[in-house]
């Protein structure tokens, strides 16, 4: 299992980081997402690995972007 960390820019609440949390859970591979509301940080962990792309397009969708 690999994890990679991002920040995410946008989010201000709890719903922003349970927005986040779901769409970038929903990525094949993605078994762990931890969010930090404080730092942005997105912390990912796969299966497999899991390109940038998929996790910016999964923040996007949740409404938000990768720094």
């Amino acid at each position: 299992m690999s994890a990679v960390t991002y920040t995410v820019v946008g989010m201000t609440c709890q719903h922003c980081v349970a927005s986040v949390t779901e769409e970038v859970g929903e990525v094949p591979g993605v078994d762990r997402v931890d969010v930090d509301l404080e730092s942005g940080g997105l912390r990912v962990q796969a299966t497999e690995p899991v390109a940038r792309e998929q996790i910016e397009a999964a923040v996007i969708e949740a409404g938000y972007r990768l720094a």
